[in-house]
């Protein structure tokens, strides 16, 4: 089936053009104040995507929470977003472990059903750092701290799937997921760190990370889909250096958008009607994708060869 929003990507013209904005898709869905009834949680909401995700899915009159490190920046970046009755802000430092149960502690005390989880957090090529816990910093933010929340949220996820409306998860994950699988023997890339590549595993491990729920959990009411948003006009690519950005940024297959347009997939993910009762795919460009051509470029549409694995070859955390 043909995405409705397919024509939009096919002659990209940069920030504002025609693509659509997370607000467009909530109203073409026609779902302004109709989820009164419906908990949704979007992670990584200071800056970016994750600000513009939960501007437009305020519109649906669905209960929010949103999780940020830092939650007087996220008030900020939120603006009146963050003072109304229906936005609950949570803290949540994603290079620690123990924030993220205690956040899903939290989450538990004021609800006990979660419809949508939106794991959209994360870093993009960073220098070799850990997290709080050890880690090396891409996998830990990008992967296991989302891994977590999501095993720590399950039972309020199960509990809220219905026959009319089953729950889902979105994890966010990259076109850099083609430039590495995960690598086993040496996941922190001790003694060989690449940052592209420590980038691209986090990212095959957020698409197994959403194949396994569907494999495991979709019989019984909850589906996940992972996205790639796109090249976005935000701060993550801050530790790039210049020359790296230009290099991406004038490949035409990375067009720029802005960051209502960049939260788009993210939002389509969680509302479409037409992903009803539906997982284990990879989305861009407000549609279903198909496999990449590589002839076609690095950077051009489509999925690589780890989005057929419902099951990593390796357990990468999901405990039976």
């Amino acid at each position: 089936m043909i995405s409705r929003y397919a024509a939009a990507y096919k002659h990209p013209n940069g920030p504002g053009d025609a693509r659509p904005t997370a607000e467009q898709i909530v109203q073409d869905e026609d779902l302004i104040g109709k989820w009164a009834d419906k908990v949704i949680m979007i992670t990584g909401c200071s800056s970016g995507i994750g600000v513009e995700t939960a501007k437009a899915l305020s519109k649906t009159g669905a209960k929010l929470y949103l999780t940020a490190r830092s939650l007087e920046k996220a008030k900020k970046a939120l603006g009146e977003l963050a003072e109304s009755p229906n936005v609950h802000l949570l803290q949540l430092d994603q290079e620690s472990l123990d924030s993220v149960r205690a956040c899903a502690s939290a989450f538990m005390r004021e609800a006990d059903r979660l419809h949508i989880l939106i794991a959209n957090a994360g870093v993009m090529i960073t220098r070799k750092e850990r997290t709080k816990d050890g880690l090396e910093l891409q996998f830990g933010v990008n992967h296991l701290s989302h891994f977590l929340l999501i095993n720590l949220l399950m039972p309020a996820l199960l509990v809220a799937s219905t026959p009319s409306f089953q729950s889902r998860v979105v994890v966010l994950s990259s076109t850099g997921h083609k430039f590495a699988s995960v690598n086993f023997e040496n996941i922190d890339y001790d003694g060989e760190f690449d940052a592209m590549k420590a980038y691209g595993q986090s990212k095959t491990a957020n698409l197994w990370t959403a194949n396994e729920i569907e494999r495991r959990y979709g019989s019984k009411g909850l589906h996940a889909v992972s996205v790639h948003p796109g090249a976005v006009t935000t701060n993550l690519g801050q530790y790039m250096s210049e020359e790296e950005k230009n290099a991406i940024t004038q490949d035409p297959n990375l067009m720029p958008m802005n960051p209502a347009q960049g939260a788009a997939t993210s939002v389509w993910a969680a509302v479409s009607k037409e992903l009803e009762g539906q997982g284990a795919m990879y989305l861009e460009n407000c549609q279903i994708s198909t496999p990449h051509d590589p002839a076609a470029g690095i950077w051009a549409p489509g999925y690589g060869p780890t989005l057929l694995m419902l099951l990593a070859p390796r357990n990468c955390g999901m405990s039976r």
